[in-house]
């Protein structure tokens, strides 16, 4: 009888860590103005953080990775609640929300650093990011796809100024003509995986 209540609490503590657990993703589509902003979106998604990815030069600048000459592309990093959205919902909203039929360029953004890159951190990841682009090629939904799919190595994130720039700069041009009409879209697909107002 005298186990009982320390088994009770092991169980609880638990059952609430796994509530609670974060896990991370990492995405390359374009602007990471505008990919910030499709998944902070989402439900189950805790946190989004622009910065460069995919490149060899160590503590990149955003004016170094916009030579195309660092490796890099323009990335986010997801921090996501597995119990609210999966891995898979995220490739899913990845491929949704970006052209992946266009070889280093997003609508008016051209260069290495725009690419498409899917990471993966272990094997069931890359899988199912396979798994998603068959489906989509078997679909028809695109012709081709010319998506990176590469294990992740290392994340930098980007200037300060760069965090949350469609809240912080609304009036601005860019943000405007091509962050919004991108995000709308996208969200008038998806309401279904998109945060309760």
């Amino acid at each position: 009888m005298k186990f009982k209540l320390p088994i009770l609490i092991f169980f609880l503590v638990s059952f609430s860590h796994g509530q609670n657990e974060i896990k991370q993703a990492y995405f390359a589509s374009g602007c990471f103005w505008c990919v910030e902003s499709i998944f902070e979106s989402l439900e189950g998604v805790n946190n989004v953080e622009s910065g460069y990815s995919g490149g060899w030069l160590k503590n990149p600048s955003y004016n170094q990775v916009l030579t195309g000459k660092t490796g890099h592309a323009e990335s986010v990093r997801i921090s996501y609640n597995p119990n609210q959205i999966s891995f898979s919902n995220l490739v899913e909203v990845f491929f949704a929300s970006h052209d992946p039929t266009t070889l280093n360029r997003q609508g008016p953004d051209v260069g290495t650093h725009y690419r498409s890159i899917a990471f993966y951190e272990f094997d069931e990841e890359k899988k199912i990011i396979e798994q998603e682009i068959k489906r989509l090629l078997e679909n028809q939904i695109y012709p081709v796809i010319v998506t990176e799919i590469k294990k992740f190595e290392k994340f930098y994130v980007a200037e300060n100024y760069h965090q949350d720039y469609k809240i912080k700069n609304p009036n601005n041009p860019y943000i405007w003509n091509v962050s919004v009409p991108r995000i709308e879209k996208f969200k008038s697909n998806y309401t279904d995986l998109l945060k309760k107002e």
